[in-house]
């Protein structure tokens, strides 16, 4: 039988064994009608699989989720040095606490974006072999990149308490600029994960996107400090009005907005065509991967 049948979605004709043991019924042209319905009933699955490839990541290692800390860590004191003593660029807080309200989200995105990227070809045996919604798998990648995120949250809250910083009530607006972040990485996450599936250079694409990225980002610098004839271009980049946001909800400074409303509705605009193309190239994942 072709593989292709793992790939088709289950229908509402669920029968029962004489266990009451559910029967699974594939058919064609039901996925987009149970298609939300497989992923709620499959949710435990994203669980395990996020946490599978959490143990994964830092198993076998020196410092185990340590390293975690040590990379934005370690990034924020390089930025600190080109940005602050060599370049001289100003800023009105501390200068290793703006490089790091910047390398916070930076990190959220690059992890996402590649554990995404990656998450089809990592789990070509499952995808193979069973039937459940592959985008599932990159939620899962993101779960991990989340569990990165929240821990390196405690670096930020360290450093603020070292520079005795207290950040304003607007700190509780950063989960909307995280999801923002996130949204920023999942649409051309799931797109590049669909094309990987086909195309193996997808991963050799992936890190130099992740670098060109770093550097037309406000990561080691505010938005500020791109001239102004500049500025509305650089507007357009989905990372700028959130990282710029991070920074207000942690140092204060200007609002992000209205400035970065391009960038969002490019954001909005990725992820919807990322998830479009994804879903569109899911039945043929089994066959091609």
């Amino acid at each position: 039988m072709s593989t292709q049948f793992s790939e088709l979605s289950r229908t509402d004709a669920v029968r029962s064994t004489g266990e009451d043991a559910p029967v699974v019924v594939l058919a064609a042209g039901e996925s987009g009608r149970t298609y939300g319905r497989d992923l709620w009933r499959y949710r435990e699955l994203a669980l395990i699989l996020a946490w599978r490839d959490l143990s994964v990541r830092y198993k076998q290692t020196a410092i185990g989720i340590a390293w975690a800390l040590v990379r934005p860590l370690a990034t924020t004191l390089i930025l600190t040095f080109v940005f602050a003593h060599v370049a001289g660029l100003p800023s009105a807080a501390p200068y290793p606490l703006n490089a790091l309200a910047g390398v916070w989200p930076w990190f959220l995105f690059a992890s996402l974006l590649a554990d995404a990227s990656a998450s089809l070809v990592n789990n070509a045996g499952l995808v193979t072999k069973v039937y459940f919604p592959r985008l599932l798998l990159p939620v899962a990648a993101a779960g991990v990149a989340l569990a990165d995120f929240l821990v390196q949250g405690a670096i930020v809250a360290l450093v603020m308490a070292w520079y005795r910083w207290l950040p304003s009530e607007r700190a509780l607006l950063l989960p909307l600029f995280a999801l923002w972040v996130a949204a920023a990485a999942l649409g051309p996450g799931l797109a590049l994960a669909a094309l990987n599936a086909r195309y193996r250079d997808v991963r050799f694409l992936v890190p130099f996107l992740v670098q060109f990225g770093l550097y037309v980002s406000p990561v080691g610098f505010a938005s500020e400090a791109v001239p102004a004839h500049w500025r509305f271009w650089f507007a357009w980049n989905p990372l700028a009005g959130a990282i710029d946001g991070f920074r207000w909800c942690l140092i204060g400074g200007p609002s992000p907005f209205p400035a970065a409303a391009p960038g969002l509705v490019l954001t909005v605009l990725m992820f919807g065509a990322g998830l479009a193309y994804f879903r569109a190239a899911e039945c043929a994942f089994a066959d091609i991967i």
